[in-house]
């Protein structure tokens, strides 16, 4: 199987692999030869230089490095070419298995504008919005048919925050129309945006999806990835707490209703928002692959969501029923970034001369970092994922800061240290959090002198 992807999930994949007794064929730039995953797979091809154009989003070169290994599968990962139907096609037509969805169907997943129709379409909630707008003129006659401000343009294609603009006034409609097209036209070759009314108090909820080439789907309960900055998750948990239970319960039975309204095959995630205010949730997206946060998942779960989407494109049936899945405990995943927090998020890419996370019963933790490892400048931040399972939410976010706390990273700086803060705040600790709370609350209120105190070691000094 190739695995096209880097980081911490090329790791991933490739230790799923070898569970299944697979081959694992990686794809590396030339900035990452020498990195953990390529040290682990057991065939590693550079497909070209440091630059993700000619290399991770090379379709071309990813398909021939499949078909030039004899690989059978390829497993996409998370972000890179893991949504583009281009590749997807391009593996039907050459005889290679894609671990995912067909091309059509992520097609219709991949534009939110086509999602959203689909879950409308069998009774979804989506909330009133536009159905796209191709220019300024419609963005105006659009927001006039609203009426309700503060009002959100969200770029068709791509996610990750990328084309977002809150809009809380008319005169500001034309600059944020302006500004979130833009951004989706580099970001993602398409600058379709549309106009929905924005939740000012909301929280992120998500469903896990596992579905078979026989017809069943299965939920894998809910998570909340409501520790946003700028639309990025940082910390995500499972199960949700503090919702009705009725509530989720519709939840988890819409993101089911969508897999099979749109004959889903493999791994998929639901997303929506909830108005707290309101008790009510409108569908945001599904996206067709696996997951950043998905160890939260497996934690509560027990359930290895790789090994599934490589059992499931084998064609072998789901062997569990949903009356199975059992959510036992509070799960917690800490996205470690190289990043500084005391400079406004700057990635900080450089070679890491120490490394060590505290490891034992209920802490994962997902890597590619090691003594000497090198974070190359060229990618997306994220080099770890701390996650810690605990009997309950108080439990793991307290287990979370002890092993923060006892983190030694050294040579790059990371973002653990502000995480520990966070865990350590009375107010996340206590009390489910909604999207904004980071940025309004939480950062505004950190003072100066928390940061200054914050021992070295745990920022990555």
């Amino acid at each position: 199987m190739l695995v096209a992807n880097r980081g911490e999930i090329a790791v991933r994949i490739i230790r799923a692999c070898f569970d299944e007794g697979i081959e694992s064929v990686l794809i590396v730039s030339a900035a990452d030869r020498d990195s953990l995953a390529a040290r682990l797979a057991d065939e590693v091809v550079v497909i070209g230089p440091a630059s993700a154009t000619e290399s991770y989003l090379s379709v071309s070169r990813v398909v021939q490095a499949a078909l030039n290994a004899g690989c059978d599968a390829l497993h996409p990962g998370y972000g890179f070419l893991s949504e583009r139907p281009t590749l997807v096609k391009a593996c039907e037509e050459n005889g290679i298995t894609f671990i995912g969805p067909s091309a059509e169907v992520m097609r219709e997943s991949g534009d939110k504008l086509l999602a959203r129709a689909m879950a409308e379409s069998v009774g979804i909630p989506t909330g009133k919005g536009t159905v796209g707008l191709l220019d300024a003129e419609d963005a105006i006659r659009a927001a006039d048919e609203l009426n309700c401000y503060p009002l959100l343009l969200k770029a068709s294609a791509g996610g990750g925050g990328r084309g977002m603009t809150i809009v809380r006034h008319p005169d500001d409609l034309l600059e944020g129309f302006n500004r979130s097209s833009t951004e989706a036209e580099r970001a993602f070759g398409d600058g379709t945006v549309y106009l929905e009314p924005y939740i000012e108090k909301a929280r992120h909820i998500e469903v896990q999806i596992l579905a078979d080439t026989h017809g069943n789907v299965r939920h894998l309960g809910e998570r909340d990835c409501s520790a946003q900055r700028r639309y990025q998750k940082i910390i995500e948990e499972a199960p949700s707490v503090g919702l009705p239970e009725a509530l989720v319960a519709r939840i988890r039975e819409a993101a089911v209703k969508l897999a099979i309204s749109l004959h889903y095959v493999g791994a998929a995630t639901c997303e929506f928002l909830v108005d707290v205010q309101r008790d009510s949730f409108v569908f945001l997206e599904l996206n067709a692959r696996v997951q950043v946060e998905h160890p939260v998942t497996e934690a509560i779960t027990g359930v290895d969501i790789i090994r599934e989407q490589i059992r499931i494109a084998r064609g072998e049936a789901l062997s569990f029923s949903q009356e199975d899945v059992r959510l036992t405990g509070h799960a917690v995943e800490c996205r470690i970034n190289a990043e500084n927090p005391d400079s406004g998020f700057l990635p900080t890419p450089g070679t890491v001369t120490e490394w060590t996370i505290p490891q034992g019963s209920g802490v994962r933790v997902d890597t590619y970092m090691c003594n000497g490892a090198v974070v190359p400048p060229y990618y997306d931040s994220l080099i770890a994922k701390i996650i810690v399972h605990a009997p309950t939410r108080e439990e793991a976010v307290a287990k979370m800061a002890t092993v923060l706390a006892k983190s030694r990273v050294r040579g790059i700086s990371t973002t653990i240290g502000i995480q520990l803060e966070i865990m350590n705040d009375p107010t996340f600790s206590t009390t489910p959090i909604t999207t904004k709370w980071l940025e309004e609350s939480f950062l505004p209120g950190r003072s100066a002198s928390n940061a200054a105190t914050m021992p070295s070691t745990t920022r990555g000094n």
